[in-house]
């Protein structure tokens, strides 16, 4: 039985919270009122009942439980509960949605109590996967991570990639809380209050499910008490009310995203009654374990022998290898395809600091968040095609800070046979389109090995192309390569074209400068292995020192490596013209279907002819 003064004093801090978002979200003009009334009892007395610990003074505290609101459009109520905690002041509710406002619509880490940025639905629980994870076998720290879920996301696939996970590494320390309040955005949801069905479904996956009144103080305080004692990730499956606590509101459809007008605020507050506003409710503090440390030491050489081809795949597994040594931090997340990605060689070398997460993309990415929110360094790897499954979790991970490493193998039509089911030929636009984002895209083992370490120095996210065919070495073990550089591997002051390539096709150009150089027809050749940043200024020389210049990728030609060189060269004249996947690829030999999509030695050697019979006829009239 509960105390009674305590189930008082929550009661009076759940009146002050719904007092505060439905303020804050009048005084905002928009905002989800609603959907914070719903949840309130269920996040009270989570923070105030007794089972959350976590030390106000520093967020930072590894010993801290986690809070994510994956049904983060809650935020009043987010916000709402740390200023019940006495740690934002009403005066700061009041800025709510306000530019240069850190309470901000969703919640994001500008906000120093947000654990990740949320509010594209489905996300939440795979990020408290990572941080679970990170809690029960890296770190080895006894905190509990608890998401809030809405009913609405539970229709993402991604929240059923996350339970499958989740019980398959047994993480009893990740909490679930659902607000089955039935109304979604447009009317109800797929089960409504059919509590029972979701309640059926994630038990069905090994978690255990814990069905309660989420209005109920006693119900609320007595679920998170078993969770404490459970040997299994738990769900707490909450039947609420959308709008509880002001009659015009519950169970209303047509509210959903609606913030109060004065008037109908004033109507709202008077029915909650009077308002305690010096109520604050009290956090336990956490545990003081200290997390083991490692201490980073120096990596080991590289060593390719110069007369073996290797592939960058094989290569970016055992540069992972080579420098786990200097950053301890490192993990490594893959989608059951490990033995393609490379990604198998650390596994073998590190197996305690391997995920598999099989094939289930959006929950790798967003695990790959929540281990980067504590302060690890995911490198995560699949076919290039298949993280575009994952783009949204991509995309948000920036909103987070999260400093993650991805890297997609069987790029391009050169994988072969496999057809194009399997070919990444969207990937270099996609991850140029990432704010802030790094792309490189290494042509041998030498490059791809350095360009890993160079990754995992850089803080924020990093893409990494990587070949499944095996490429002749470029490069000595000594080379070095920057992050916003390239190389020109062939140069002479009579050039007349240069060829921009990188990966694959920049073996072609090579070739290709043989065959021509033959004919006594120079041409530059740059590896530009940093398709973000470019190396505008290299680019830039080859501009003006010679009459054209060409870009050849195995890629699709909209945002790719020629629409980068394009955009870096528009204020120059000199003519761009890309050679690019732009065909519709099917099943061949690698070099039949580079031959097809015209992006292969006998292509480039075309277009330098091409261009140089142009400029003869341009000269002879």
């Amino acid at each position: 039985m509960q105390d009674r003064k305590k189930l008082e004093k929550l009661e009076k801090i759940s009146n002050l919270i719904r007092c505060y978002s439905l303020a804050m979200s009048t005084a905002a003009g928009s905002g989800h009122p609603t959907s914070s009334l719903s949840a309130t009892e269920l996040m009270a007395g989570l923070l105030f009942g007794g089972a959350f610990r976590y030390d106000l003074d520093h967020p930072e505290n590894p010993n801290n439980d986690r809070l994510i609101f994956s049904k983060g459009h809650a935020s009043p109520l987010f916000y709402s509960l740390w200023a019940a905690a006495g740690v934002v002041s009403q005066k700061e509710l009041m800025t709510f949605r306000k530019f240069g406002s850190p309470i901000e619509g969703h919640p994001t880490v500008a906000f120093r109590y947000t654990e990740a940025a949320t509010g594209s639905l489905g996300q939440g629980l795979s990020i408290g996967v990572g941080m679970a994870l990170n809690a029960k076998y890296l770190d080895k720290l006894p905190y509990r991570t608890y998401v809030l879920l809405g009913d609405s996301e539970m229709a993402e696939g991604s929240q059923w990639e996350s339970i499958q996970i989740a019980a398959h590494y047994k993480l009893n320390n990740l909490v679930g809380v659902i607000d089955v309040n039935r109304l979604g955005q447009r009317g109800e949801t797929m089960y409504g209050f059919d509590v029972k069905a979701y309640a059926q479904s994630i038990g069905s996956f090994g978690w255990e499910t814990i069905i309660i009144d989420g209005h109920s103080y006693p119900e609320v305080l007595d679920a998170y008490e078993k969770v404490c004692r459970s040997e299994k990730p738990v769900m707490i499956v909450a039947k609420t009310i959308k709008g509880k606590g002001i009659s015009f509101l519950e169970d209303k459809n047509g509210w959903h995203g609606v913030a109060l007008k004065k008037d109908d605020l004033d109507r709202a507050l008077k029915e909650l009654g009077e308002i305690d506003y010096s109520v604050r409710g009290e956090i336990s503090p956490p545990e003081n374990v200290k997390a083991q440390f490692v201490e980073p030491q120096p990596s080991g050489a590289i060593t390719y022998p110069m007369d073996k081809p290797v592939a960058t795949r094989e290569a970016y597994g055992r540069a992972l290898v080579r420098i786990y040594p200097q950053f301890p931090t490192m993990v490594s997340l893959d989608a059951e395809v490990s033995n393609s990605t490379g990604a198998a060689t650390f596994k073998d070398a590190y197996p305690d600091r391997f995920f598999e997460m099989y094939i289930a993309e959006q929950n790798m990415v967003g695990a790959a968040v929540g281990l980067a929110r504590r302060g690890k360094i995911p490198f995560v790897s699949t076919f290039a095609a298949f993280l575009s499954r994952a783009f949204d979790q991509i995309r948000m991970s920036v909103y987070s800070d999260a400093n993650i490493k991805f890297i997609g193998s069987h790029a391009g039509v050169s994988i072969g046979q496999d057809g194009p089911s399997q070919m990444g030929l969207e990937d270099i636009a996609m991850f140029r389109a990432i704010l802030n984002s790094v792309v490189l895209y290494p042509s041998d083992a030498v490059s791809a090995d350095r360009l890993v370490e160079e990754a995992a120095k850089h803080k924020g996210v990093v893409y990494i192309r990587t070949t499944r065919m095996s490429t002749p070495i470029l490069y000595g073990a000594h080379e070095t390569f920057v992050i916003g550089g390239s190389k020109v591997l062939r140069k002479s002051d009579r050039d007349l074209v240069t060829v921009v390539a990188a990966g694959v096709t920049l073996h072609e150009a090579l070739k290709a400068y043989d065959e021509l150089k033959e004919q006594r027809i120079p041409i530059r050749v740059i590896d530009l292995y940093s398709v973000k940043p470019l190396d505008e200024a290299t680019l830039r020389e080859a501009a003006n020192s010679t009459d054209s210049i060409i870009t050849v990728e195995d890629h699709y030609s909209a945002g790719g490596i020629g629409e980068a060189a394009r955009s870096a060269l528009t204020p120059l004249t000199v003519p761009v013209y890309s050679l690019a996947v732009r065909q519709r690829p099917k099943s061949g030999t690698p070099a039949e279907l580079l031959d097809y999509e015209e992006i292969s030695q006998r292509a480039i050697v075309s277009k330098v002819k091409e261009i140089l019979r142009s400029r003869e006829r341009q000269a002879s009239t």
